[in-house]
């Protein structure tokens, strides 16, 4: 049994195998449509309960999707329709019962110690669907993305992300390490990355560049990520925080620093971070990205089941 949960725990090969699966897996998808079932059905007759303690589109509608596929079944709950949302029920105790009844769980929450004790108490692999310090299958699936478009490893790649520091860029930094690919950073200086995140890098013997001026932390680059400055339940002072992001908006200028094949990706869903003509202009390759997030996902679950090609 194996979790998903932070890609610093997870092996430069198994993240490497995930990609290469996910790679062929939608290589064989090309003449099937929606809901058909992949060739040999690897998951089937297998449940993977997802429970949601925020808002999610694309991570909601992939693993539905990524399940289907592959020929098991979803249920999806909400912590406060559950005895656990409401105080009465331990983290021990509903992990018993998920255990019982399915195969899987995929968490979506604002708690990192909720998907730790899970880990503690499940006897089915967990996957993290997103929490405050991680976002592991958007970042897995963005690499997918990357080397699909580019058509070579990402390791070869000038990759830079423009704004907030948050569980995204978290991930996209662990990746910079398993990948062993140029991470430059742009972002107001007190915004960069934390002290813990950057002490892993130097831990593991990498290195990562922070500009506080985004000319700088474009320049050459191949692919520019951004998400959106003010993040969901961000309690801060949102005018004051746009307003210090306002020399980071991505427009046509700032990507002009980049090279000439630079393309824009966006996790989703988008603020004021980057201009119109960008988003939806040529470079911008933000709808093949949230698609590409089934693929990856289904390859996720295959690791998650011991079932990986």
């Amino acid at each position: 049994m194996k979790h998903f949960i932070n890609l610093k725990d997870i092996s430069s090969r198994d993240l490497k195998k995930i990609i290469i699966d996910a790679k062929k897996r939608k290589k064989l998808r090309k003449t099937l449509s929606t809901l058909e079932v992949d060739k040999g059905a690897p998951l089937k007759g297998k449940l993977l309960i997802q429970m949601f303690e925020k808002s999610s589109l694309r991570t909601r509608l992939s693993f539905y999707l990524a399940i289907k596929q592959l020929g098991g079944g979803t249920l999806t709950l909400r912590s406060n329709e559950l005895h656990l949302g409401q105080g009465g029920e331990s983290i021990a105790d509903t992990a018993k019962i998920l255990s019982t009844y399915g195969d899987g769980f995929m968490l979506r929450t604002d708690n990192d110690k909720k998907i730790e004790n899970f880990r503690k108490y499940l006897s089915i692999p967990v996957i993290n669907g997103l929490s405050p310090s991680s976002h592991p299958t958007q970042v897995l699936s963005d690499i997918f993305t990357v080397e699909e478009i580019k058509k070579k490893p990402i390791s070869k790649l000038n990759i830079c992300w423009i704004g907030d520091s948050n569980n995204v860029l978290d991930s996209l930094i662990a990746a910079s390490v398993k990948f062993s690919f140029k991470l430059s950073i742009g972002c107001p200086e007190k915004f960069e990355p934390g002290a813990k995140v950057r002490n892993w890098v130097k831990k593991n013997k990498k290195k990562i560049f922070i500009y506080n001026d985004p000319k700088k932390a474009v320049l050459n680059a191949d692919v520019i990520f951004s998400d959106k400055v003010i993040s969901l339940n961000d309690k801060v002072n949102k005018k004051k925080k746009i307003a210090q992001f306002k020399k980071f908006k991505i427009d046509n200028k700032l990507m002009g620093y980049a090279k000439k094949d630079c393309i824009f990706l966006h996790c989703l869903p988008r603020g004021n971070e980057v201009t119109d003509d960008i988003f939806l202009g040529k470079k911008s390759h933000v709808w093949q990205q949230a698609l590409n997030r089934v693929h990856v996902q289904k390859s996720i679950l295959l690791y998650c089941f011991g079932k990986l090609r």
